[in-house]
């Protein structure tokens, strides 16, 4: 079969069983099969696949149109400009995150010309809770080249696939993992930054989400509970303890939650919400007085 027609039937394909996109996702595909860009593709529309090459095409299409997210199948997702591995074991790294990498480098830009002094020692301190694939930490760890950064997890799983990372990217010696359920074990009073895209969903909102998402990817990493709010209200008061004065807590959110996340954040400073591109509040930031 030529590489032009198998696109065809592969766009139909997707297109049939609904999957949203379904050109980009069978250029995807193919691409991860054939292992080549998409210049590739467009150039070389005559080229023929062979029959090996075929059968694993068919298969990933098949995966993906039983609702299997592309990136499961191909095993990569790029954040912030960073490939990185990922599992089923861990959240697929959404582009809405890169605003709480934002957050942070202007809240420490902020630190460094004028506010309140780092941790003793001159190094900003970070954690990255429920760090999942690790791709908060590994953005922070490339963005700030002098911080200490610590990530935990309660998944060995996820663990697993975020030291992969942090080693594919030369990234293993600057940050710390911890097995633990978000900051529990860490020392009080430590660290600069707290940050997190906990689970924020509330499971009466199950139906607004994606099929594939509530599906496939790790039920713990996307809902908190009933309300949506059941981990960032044990994960505010830990974050207080495990901050130094003057230390930020820069979590990711949804509109759904934005109002009682800020009342949970009453006692704090500087309570910030941000939206992302689409208008929709996204970040909250709040300093520990």
């Amino acid at each position: 079969m030529l590489l032009k027609d198998a696109l065809i039937s592969a766009v139909d394909r997707l297109a049939a069983a609904r999957v949203g996109s379904p050109r980009m996702n069978a250029e995807l595909l193919l691409m991860f099969t054939l292992g080549c860009d998409r210049a590739y593709l467009f150039a070389h529309p005559e080229c023929e696949l062979t029959s090996e090459e075929q059968t694993r095409y068919q298969e990933t299409l098949k995966q993906r149109a039983q609702g299997i997210p592309a990136q499961y199948i191909t095993g990569h997702q790029e954040f912030w400009g960073i490939d990185f591995i990922v599992s089923p074991a861990v959240l697929i790294p959404r582009p809405e995150t890169e605003h709480v990498i934002e957050t942070v480098l202007h809240l420490s830009k902020l630190s460094n010309h004028g506010g309140r002094a780092s941790s003793p020692g001159g190094s900003t301190k970070i954690v990255d809770v429920g760090t999942g694939s690790g791709c908060i930490a590994l953005a922070l760890a490339k963005e700030l080249p002098q911080a200490e950064i610590h990530a935990t997890d309660i998944s060995s799983a996820a663990l697993e696939v975020a030291h992969a990372n942090a080693a594919r990217h030369q990234l293993e010696s600057r940050i710390r993992f911890h097995q633990t359920d978000l900051l529990q074990g860490l020392d009080p009073g430590a660290f600069d930054f707290v940050v997190s895209n906990p689970p924020y969903v509330g499971e009466s909102e199950e139906d607004q989400v994606q099929l594939e998402v509530r599906k496939f990817e790790p039920r713990n990493a996307v809902f908190a509970g009933p309300t949506g709010l059941e981990v960032i209200e044990r994960l505010i008061p830990q974050a207080r303890t495990a901050l130094r004065p003057g230390g930020w807590l820069v979590i990711e959110i949804s509109g759904t939650i934005a109002d009682r996340v800020q009342r949970l954040l009453g006692g704090w400073e500087q309570v910030q919400i941000t939206n992302d591109l689409q208008g929709i509040p996204r970040v909250a930031a709040a300093q520990k007085c």
